[in-house]
């Protein structure tokens, strides 16, 4: 295990070295900062002092040896428009984010684990033909259309003529289908939102769960599809295999072989592939955010770019590859645990 947390630190170290150094590479094509900070009635004398006074104008190498010296002592600068450090502006945007994430893998967990393993049970089922044909749909459509449509529906609300309204069955249809909208979705509600020790958290209010319901939908949609089918794809393998006719042989009853023997095996690569796409969640929040105007690290993000803030652009990506790096080891412990025969280490038993 020691040996393995070693071999992972230093991936993790190769990791935030790449792309800090990508980071500072493209920061030349990301605008002038200084013209975002300053008004246009400045002259250019002024600019320029403020130019050398950031450093702005040394080499390359020289802004990054000095940016990754303060790095290790975690100081990644300070934010050209919040004028403080960027690291607290990170850590006050990034609740909201993580919240966010939680309640989309909740939903992707809660739906897709029941709906892969009954579409596997019974794929000729019309309802797992229904849901294949959905998770088609859903992996097609991109978030930022979901996130409408959503909003559309559930918030502001729709009349639907689709049927003719001189039947009585066309009525009630039109009338089933309807909305009157209602459901928030601008923000996080700010009056809703309790304060938790460092925590600015949604989870304990009504309303709050509220706002937090149509954003985490929204996300949850991105990977929804993609875990139905690959716990049913999975699924079917299984109950193809040796060990699972041996079981039937025996007499053990359906529900423990589907839920007990198949299930278990079955999450084991779902667990791996899962691990890596919540750490891509949190990118994909970018999109989420904006249409929600969730205040997250992907809306601070796409702020940072529009305003040039270099030190807050490069602290959010060194702060999302440790998401990453931090989140593909926990998940390779479960994956020892879950599957003892797997060796972290890599060394034969």
């Amino acid at each position: 295990m020691i040996a393995f947390l070693t071999k992972r630190l230093m991936h993790a170290i190769l990791v935030m070295l790449v792309i800090s150094v990508i980071a500072f590479a493209i920061q030349d094509n990301l605008g002038d900062p200084i013209q975002q900070m300053v008004g246009q009635s400045v002259p250019e004398s002024e600019r320029e002092a403020l130019r050398e006074r950031l450093g702005l104008n040394d080499p390359f190498h020289v802004q990054y040896l000095r940016f990754a010296g303060n790095a290790i002592q975690g100081d990644f600068g300070y934010s050209y428009f919040y004028r403080e450090p960027a690291l607290d502006v990170i850590a006050r945007h990034l609740p909201a984010t993580l919240e966010l994430v939680f309640g989309a893998t909740l939903i992707i967990v809660l739906l897709s684990v029941p709906i892969g393993v009954y579409s596997a049970i019974k794929p000729r089922s019309p309802l797992s033909r229904f849901f294949m044909g959905a998770s088609i749909v859903g992996i097609s459509v991109p978030v930022f259309l979901t996130a409408i449509v959503l909003i559309q529906i559930f918030a502001i609300g729709m009349k639907v003529t689709l049927f003719p309204e001189s039947t009585a069955w066309g009525s009630w249809l039109n009338a089933t289908l309807s909305t009157e909208g209602g459901m928030p979705s601008f923000g996080r509600g700010q009056d809703l939102v309790h304060v938790v020790g460092y925590w600015d958290s949604n989870l304990f209010s009504a309303g709050g769960l509220q706002h937090l319901v149509l954003p985490s939908i929204a996300l949850a949609s991105i990977m929804l599809p993609l875990f139905i089918r690959l716990i049913r794809a999975e699924m079917l393998e299984v109950l193809q295999s040796e060990y699972v006719k041996f079981a039937r042989a025996k007499g053990i009853s359906s529900w423990r072989i589907y839920f007990v023997h198949a299930l278990k095996n079955t999450m084991l690569p779902v667990i791996t592939v899962g691990g890596v796409q919540i750490g891509t969640m949190v990118a994909y929040t970018i999109l989420t955010e904006t249409v929600f105007q969730w205040p997250g690290m992907g809306l601070m993000f796409l702020d940072a770019i529009n305003r040039a803030d270099i030190p807050l652009i490069v602290a959010y990506l060194m702060i999302v590859g440790v998401i990453f790096v931090v989140t593909n080891t926990i998940v390779d412990l479960i994956y020892g645990l879950v599957n003892p025969t797997v060796k972290l280490t890599g060394k034969p038993a």
